[in-house]
């Protein structure tokens, strides 16, 4: 409920004025008759009529402010807002070679450090259709474009190495962007992005690199290259198991390589950006970046419908004001 015209308000400040002047000057009028002493009254025990004698007042006082309140023109508003939203078809490309298991990015190797940024993405977006594809020396893809945001969390989580999900290891980029572009193809979305993960160079795969960009750049995809880790020689944990059928962690040299200037040229002759995250917290903020440039559009419409309620109010204000005129010359009248 609102008021249309709320300074009519003020209107009763002036009617308690008069209503408080009008009694105090009904107390002070000299009585017609006078009497000596008035001890003989006190017995006399008023009558109805005599204690009603200003209800016709006090009604019409009423009247009056319930015609303020009409006048003040209270109104019911309903609001209705349209949403138009333009939403973004996303897919992740994980590199889960297991190089990924390097422990040079926190909280634990390169490939947690990648599953935490990617939870929170996913938690940040609302209105964007979420894809997820990984790959090694082959590629899968392990949720199409949803919006279903607690599969893909799901996933996320579930993630490891090629080495623990006992797939083929090794670094097959051109497979895993032509996969990434085909989970696009059929979007209708206006903005198609592949935002692509990996921390090495491609090593094999039935696709070369050059064709799966074609690929990407035919379905007018958009893509966010990222390149993981620190490049030069390190160590990758390797798992194995004792005679006692424990589980071993042991180290073994391995030379981290990053094709910079592939993903640099797939970000370019696309239209999107690439980054280099060389730690945890570099990559947090090239997730923010990426956000920040794909925003989902959203034109909102509001509509207000205002349904006048002053006619209650005014019926109630001439009911009252005729039931007081009436009152006050017929029951209620005053006799010399």
């Amino acid at each position: 409920m609102t008021f249309h015209s709320s300074a009519a308000f003020w209107l009763i400040l002036p009617l308690v004025l008069l209503l408080v002047w009008t009694m105090w000057r009904k107390k002070k009028k000299t009585p017609t008759l006078q009497f000596g002493s008035i001890e003989v009254l006190k017995s006399v025990t008023p009558s109805v009529r005599t204690r009603l004698m200003h209800l016709p007042l006090l009604m019409k006082a009423l009247a009056i402010v319930f015609a303020i309140i009409a006048l003040a023109r209270p109104q019911e508003m309903n609001t209705k807002i349209k949403k138009n939203v333009e939403g973004i078809d996303i897919v992740i490309c994980l590199d889960i070679s297991d190089s990924m298991l390097i422990e040079d990015m926190k909280p634990l190797n390169r490939l947690e450090a990648a599953k935490e940024t990617i939870k929170r993405f996913i938690e940040g977006r609302s209105s964007d259709r979420i894809g997820l594809v990984i790959f090694a020396g082959e590629s899968f893809t392990l949720v199409p474009p949803t919006l279903d945001y607690q599969l893909i969390l799901q996933r996320v989580a579930e993630i490891t190495t090629a080495q623990q999900a006992r797939i083929k290891d090794g670094t097959a980029l051109g497979v895993a962007l032509a996969n990434a572009a085909g989970r696009l193809k059929d979007s209708q979305a206006k903005s198609r992005v592949v935002i692509f993960m990996t921390d090495g160079e491609n090593n094999s795969g039935t696709i070369d690199p050059e064709t799966g960009l074609e690929i990407a750049k035919g379905y007018g995809i958009k893509i966010y290259s990222i390149g993981i880790g620190k490049d030069g020689p390190t160590k990758i944990p390797i798992y194995t198991r004792d005679i006692f059928g424990q589980k071993v962690k042991t180290y073994q040299p391995f030379d981290s390589t990053v094709n910079e200037d592939l993903l640099a040229r797939m970000a370019k002759d696309t239209g999107g950006k690439y980054y280099r995250a060389s730690k945890e917290d570099s990559l947090v903020g090239i997730f923010k970046d990426i956000d920040s440039l794909e925003k989902t559009k959203i034109d909102i419409n509001k509509f207000t419908n205002y349904t006048e309620k002053f006619p209650p109010y005014l019926v109630m204000a001439i009911i009252l004001y005729l039931a007081a005129l009436i009152l006050g010359r017929s029951w209620l009248r005053r006799v010399p």
